[in-house]
């Protein structure tokens, strides 16, 4: 039983890195060395705060990322990630025309917001290049 808490902070702690550790760079949305030096920020910032267990997460994915990382990878992800959101505001634009044929005043409402937020992220991924 003692196990699944350290499980879940190591989880927690490697959730946390691989979110915080992609930043925004020509490569195609982050490069691995990018990706090193945040885990390495953030294992400064754990061991200062004595989060021991946070610690050994991060040290365990710092390792993972030395281990298994490619800028080439990472740039195809990236390009992956673009292609699939340029697709869903695709399907939202058709959504919205579809509700605007039918004429229901607060599926179209509904449908706009939900084509903001796709060509939002659209945006946010298009930046992270």
């Amino acid at each position: 039983m003692k196990l699944l808490p350290i499980v879940l902070a190591a989880a927690a702690a490697f959730a946390s890195t691989w979110t915080v550790a992609q930043p925004a760079t020509g490569a195609g949305g982050a490069t691995c060395e990018a990706k090193r030096e945040a885990i390495g920020h953030d294992i400064e910032e754990a061991k200062a705060k004595g989060q021991k267990q946070r610690v050994r997460g991060l040290e365990k994915a710092l390792g993972e990322v030395r281990r298994t990382c490619s800028d080439a990878r990472l740039a195809a992800e990236h390009q992956r990630r673009l292609k699939a959101q340029e697709r869903k505001v695709a399907e939202r634009e058709r959504d919205l025309r579809e509700a605007q044929r039918k004429g229901r005043a607060d599926k179209i409402a509904d449908r706009e917001g939900k084509l903001r937020d796709a060509q939002a992220e659209l945006q946010q991924l298009k930046g992270a290049r």
